[in-house]
């Protein structure tokens, strides 16, 4: 079944300028479940944004300036004051959804194997029979210059690209979806993942604050919600020890721990690094050349590298140079996002890594997918680019954070204390060479929130990394872990 929506022309609109109407198309499919067969309405498209226009305090209409391409998903028959809804995004910024939408939540995910075991092209779709659609609605949204989003006709798409412009569109968008679908009464989650769940708790703050729109819960996945504890610069030591859990589980995986369980690796890295590493560092040229000793040769044995190494980094590892010299001695590279994976660069004698494997692994097999899953089984057909990964949207405007370190770490406490109610998953890979899990460990201990606000919080952590979901045994827990999360308690 095939539909387009149409919209009538608003008063205001600019004369001789094309008006740009909303392109839905909705096809019905059926789902098969351990639990039982899911009929279900999936709806393709793209949903005009238009924002109130005044001129010289005078109202001038609403004027169109960008256009949303969703998918969303709903439940035939299912009663919308009980049923949740979850809207999913990546982040970027520059990604569509894609990577959560056929990874993981929708109801078809990319079938192409894993770390060592990867298939070849052409790659193709199953069923998956864990997707979040058995227990709530879902929405994937992809913003202003990814997937088929774009800014209208005359528009200018850098207007989009920045924090602040990129919340208040998408959180538009969820309010007039919530509106045109008569959901305000339906339990509502946002789940985002990487920069995306930055954007879930600014949005959950904006949507608050700005319309009355309460959210339930939110699904943090491949947490960052303090980029000063990512960001290797002059003068901010903290990223170094945040990530050296995540290169002692990376060197585990490659071999350079031996038989020992991973679980006492992590142990001992997680100690150093918020201990002595620390302490050392802050020391600097004060540090007495036998703690020098000790700290250089514990970082060595943890990240997998040599001790001259260490030394000659001044105790400091960057992670792109981590990623180029585990396995120098192997003529190999491991991946940023997922430091499972391996790769090769033109030679041996580079600093830092020039391409990340991981994304190389993933890219082809996610955009011959959505390409080839959107024209052809949900009918809509669109000839520009499916901009899966962007660098259309940099640089991205980080002005509301002008002289200081981006964070919605205020943010997720504000909508906390607001919002009692607003539970919060938050789920990390060890393997995750991007957003280390100790980062968002750190981040979450200093979360200004009354103790009772943290009973709200649950974390779960996969030996996987970025989009731990690649990993299946990973996918399938975390698909148990979200469902439990969405379905309310009896």
């Amino acid at each position: 079944m095939r539909k387009v929506s149409d919209d009538d022309k608003p008063a205001g609109t600019p004369p001789g300028k094309p008006e740009p109407s909303d392109d839905l198309v909705t096809t019905q499919h059926t789902l098969r479940t351990p639990a039982g067969d899911l009929a279900y309405t999936a709806t393709a498209g793209r949903t005009v944004l238009r924002h109130e226009k005044h001129t010289d305090g005078v109202f001038d209409g609403h004027e169109p300036h960008a256009e949303i391409f969703t998918v969303a998903y709903t439940l035939d028959d299912a009663d919308p004051a009980t049923r949740p809804v979850t809207f999913a995004f990546n982040g970027g910024p520059g990604s569509s959804s894609v990577w959560l939408h056929l990874g993981l939540l929708g109801p078809r995910r990319v079938a192409m194997g894993d770390a060592g075991a990867l298939t070849g092209p052409p790659w193709g779709l199953v069923d998956n029979a864990e997707s979040l659609l058995a227990h709530s609605d879902l929405v994937f949204v992809d913003p202003v210059s990814t997937g088929y989003s774009r800014a209208t006709a005359g528009g200018r798409p850098a207007d989009f690209h920045g924090y602040a412009p990129d919340v208040e569109s998408i959180g538009e968008l969820i309010r007039l979806w919530t509106s045109r679908h008569g959901r305000w009464g339906s339990p509502k989650y946002l789940a985002g993942e990487s920069y995306g769940t930055l954007r879930a708790v600014a949005l959950a703050e904006h949507l608050q604050d700005r319309h009355g729109l309460f959210p339930n819960g939110l699904m943090l996945i491949s947490s960052v919600l303090d980029m000063g504890t990512i960001r290797f610069h002059e003068g901010n030591d903290l990223p170094y020890p945040l990530f050296v859990p995540t290169y002692a589980a990376i060197a585990h995986h490659h071999g350079r721990h031996g038989d020992r369980p991973l679980a006492d690796v992590l142990a001992e890295a997680e100690e150093f690094a918020t201990g002595d590493y620390p302490w050392a560092l802050a020391r600097g040229a004060r540090l007495a050349e036998a703690d020098r000793d000790r700290v250089a040769a514990t970082l060595a044995r943890l990240t997998g590298l040599s001790e001259d190494y260490v030394r000659r980094a001044r105790l400091r590892i960057e992670h792109l140079r981590f990623f180029r010299e585990l396995l120098r001695d192997e003529g190999r590279t491991v991946g940023r996002i997922d430091g499972r994976f391996t790769g090769w660069e033109p030679d041996d004698a580079g600093e830092s890594v020039g391409h990340d494997p991981s994304i190389a692994a993933i890219t082809g097999p996610y955009t011959a997918a959505v390409n080839a899953y959107v024209r052809g089984e949900l009918g809509y057909a669109s000839d520009l680019p499916y901009e899966g990964l962007s660098d259309r949207v940099h640089p991205w405007s980080y002005k509301d954070f002008e002289g200081r370190a981006v964070s919605v770490v205020g943010k997720l406490s504000a909508a906390m204390r607001t919002n009692p109610h607003l539970r919060v998953h938050v789920a990390s890979g060890y393997h995750d060479g991007a957003t280390p899990w100790l980062a968002t460990e750190h981040t979450l201990a200093a979360l200004p929130v009354p103790d009772e606000l943290r009973a709200n919080i649950e974390v779960s952590y996969f030996e996987a990394g970025h989009m731990m979901y690649v990993h299946e045994p990973s996918r399938v827990r975390q698909s148990a872990e979200l469902a439990a999360f969405v379905t309310p308690a009896p």
